[in-house]
């Protein structure tokens, strides 16, 4: 999951995906941009975010790693927990793996609270099944109980 709220939004993402492409590995699918606003701290510009689903060697650990990089590179300043980004790149599947190490929880230990997460997954993963929760995508966005506005960017 790529998203974030500081500066050109669409720049970032594409510039995220490029990287994430060059170092992690091949992008197989890609959701539309989803345009949301805030989660936990509301006082801050809204999000573009996009559900990639990529194909690596990378092991999970490694990912997170490079996807710490990326986000180094391209500006990212942790100042305040849920507070504005340039740019936020998260795993939030691993296939079927599960795992909880220092700095990594698989599947995202929040992905089934947050409506930001849960469109774009729909869009290129419907049937997916949550490892844990044994419920797909679709069931999960469903079942939601987040009330935050997510909306499909047709105009970019």
């Amino acid at each position: 999951m790529i998203g974030g709220n500081i500066g050109n939004r669409l720049v970032n993402l594409e510039n995220a995906r490029n990287s994430i492409e060059q170092r992690c590995g091949p992008i197989q699918k890609q959701s539309s941009i989803f345009e949301t606003e805030a989660w936990g701290f509301k006082d801050q510009p809204a999000f573009y975010n996009q559900a990639l689903c990529i194909e690596t060697a990378l092991s999970p650990q490694d990912l997170m790693a490079v996807l710490l990089e990326i986000e180094l590179a391209m500006g990212r300043e942790r100042l305040m927990p849920l507070g504005p980004r340039t740019i936020d790149l998260d795993i939030i599947y691993y296939d079927q793996t599960i795992m909880e190490v220092p700095g990594l929880t698989i599947p995202h230990p929040r992905l089934a609270l947050r409506n930001f997460v849960l469109a774009p997954l729909v869009e290129i993963a419907p049937d997916f099944v949550h490892p844990i929760l044994h419920k797909t995508n679709s069931a999960l966005y469903k079942a939601s109980k987040d009330a935050s506005v997510v909306h499909k960017k047709t105009d970019l």
